[in-house]
């Protein structure tokens, strides 16, 4: 896995500290002064994890496998559970290929940023690029998402901020236009990935999956194979909501991955092991503030760290 900057372990703690507040804390008061194992610990514990917003069904098949620890290692105080927790929440996290991969042999790679408007799939993008070319990789980016006011315009105030080219067209045009023009650039140029922005509007979900299948075709058509990647961004501080609104993108799309972003501004991080358990989609990035530098990859075991050290 590509390391994080130094320091950003210590940001994430950081930065995670409404989460913590709500769920490290709020497991601690749980476990504090009880002397035994019952379940009304259990319970009290079932209330502290879908507060936190990991949702009914993954915290009660986290509080079975946990009920299933404590028999098997016949632990009787209740301060035993806490590390059991933290290997049940990286155990949830662990599935699938976290690491992303930047290297291939074959050039261009699509990869398509999917989500909803507001969700920070713009900002996501242009961080993407960053990280793509902090890597030594060339990057294009194409705005196909034409129909959001000032998306483009957005898009590119952050491709100049991070240095990456931008192929557009006017607003209104056909996303699936625009998408097949940055792959025959991207072709042409050589260049390592191309980035395509996508529409996000929910309330048009039959048009919207039609429009990125679209979208997808008319790529694949230009580079055999494409979209490579194709990255569902969620915005923690939506919650359970988020996770209805993904599923509108694993049907129309095979998402090959998720960038979860405001992780900074939730005491619902708890989402992120919801996300990982109910879609079975690897979390590739963590989003936890406006730097360009605050998108990095995910690591399991470093999150939940996090979260309770």
């Amino acid at each position: 896995m590509a390391e994080a900057p130094k320091g950003f372990f210590a940001r994430l703690k950081e930065r995670l500290v409404k989460t913590r507040d709500a769920l490290a804390d709020n497991v601690r008061r749980v476990f504090t002064g009880k002397t035994r194992l019952d379940d009304e610990v259990f319970e009290e514990l079932e209330a502290v994890l879908i507060q936190a917003d990991l949702g009914v069904e993954t915290t009660l098949a986290i509080l079975e496998d946990m009920r299933r620890v404590a028999r098997e290692k016949r632990l009787e105080n209740p301060e035993q559970l806490y590390e059991v927790l933290k290997e049940e929440l990286t155990r949830s996290l662990e599935p699938g290929e976290h690491t992303f991969q930047w290297d291939h042999p074959e050039k261009p790679r699509v990869m398509l940023v999917v989500g909803v408007n507001g969700s920070g799939k713009t900002t996501t993008i242009a961080k993407l690029a960053a990280l793509a070319m902090a890597q030594g990789k060339s990057v294009l980016i194409g705005a196909a998402d034409t129909f959001r006011a000032a998306a483009v315009d957005q898009l590119a105030v952050w491709c100049e901020r991070v240095g990456a080219p931008l192929i557009k067209h006017k607003d209104g045009a056909d996303p699936a236009a625009v998408a097949y023009d940055a792959a025959d650039a991207a072709a042409a140029r050589g260049v390592d990935w191309l980035i395509i922005d996508t529409a996000g509007r929910l309330h048009t979900k039959v048009n919207l999956m039609e429009e990125l299948k679209k979208v997808q075709r008319v790529v694949a058509k230009r580079i055999p194979g494409a979209p490579h990647e194709v990255l569902l961004v969620l915005d923690a501080t939506t919650g359970q909501n988020g996770l209805q609104q993904a599923r509108v993108f694993t049907e129309a799309l095979q998402v090959t991955g998720v960038v979860v972003t405001k992780l900074d501004g939730t005491a619902k991080g708890g989402i992120a092991v919801a996300i990982q358990k109910q879609l079975g989609i690897p979390i590739k990035f963590i989003g936890v503030g406006e730097s360009v530098d605050d998108l990095q990859p995910f690591d399991p075991r470093q999150f939940v760290e996090a979260l309770f050290s």
